[in-house]
């Protein structure tokens, strides 16, 4: 009977192993948003942080987790800030409106850590994925009887990294891309009442 025991005893993390990780990222997203995330080294975050090479790379094996790690953290406060908002009530386009203004402004900021090492997180990435599900929540009850997930498809994309990057090319500014971007929604939304 004994030998169906399963010990699960973790130790626990230790306060200072919590603050040199804290630190890391701090410094790391400091660095980032400085120098971008291609300009940065694994080594100049450690020498800039005052630790070892090794305490670093106990923490991220390489500079690709350390910019999912950053985007973890601000991925998880838009969601609680979403469900706060949500919970409170209002108009379903108001929510999607802003929904949409929180997660420009999160890809805006952090086009060079979604790029990480080379490469964009894909659209079917889950994180963004929850993206695309709660702008359909928030089409639904606006619009039941379109083809709600072919829209919330077409505004998903509008949020792709790759398209912002790309229109930040063209000189298009943060506002005037969240302008145009409500205004498309607001005209999809319109036009298909009208039919």
């Amino acid at each position: 009977m004994d030998d169906l025991i399963i010990l699960s005893e973790q130790r626990p993390t230790r306060a200072d192993a919590v603050r040199n990780r804290d630190h890391l990222l701090c410094v790391a997203r400091r660095m980032f948003d400085a120098y971008g995330v291609d300009e940065v080294t694994m080594s100049a975050i450690a020498h800039e942080a005052k630790v070892g090479k090794g305490t670093l790379y106990r923490n991220f094996p390489d500079k690709l987790a350390l910019c999912r790690e950053l985007l973890d953290q601000e991925q998880r406060e838009l969601q609680e800030r979403t469900l706060q908002r949500l919970h409170g009530g209002g108009p379903p386009f108001d929510h999607l409106a802003w929904f949409m203004n929180e997660v420009l402004g999160f890809v805006w900021r952090n086009l060079g850590l979604l790029r990480g090492e080379g490469g964009v997180l894909p659209l079917a990435h889950p994180a963004h994925f929850w993206w695309r599900q709660t702008i359909r929540g928030l089409l639904q009850p606006m619009r039941p009887s379109l083809d709600i997930d072919y829209l919330a498809d077409t505004l998903f994309v509008l949020l792709d990294p790759r398209v912002l990057a790309y229109q930040r090319t063209r000189g298009y500014g943060l506002d005037r891309i969240a302008a145009a971007m409500i205004d498309t929604a607001r005209r999809l939304l319109d036009d298909a009442a009208e039919r």
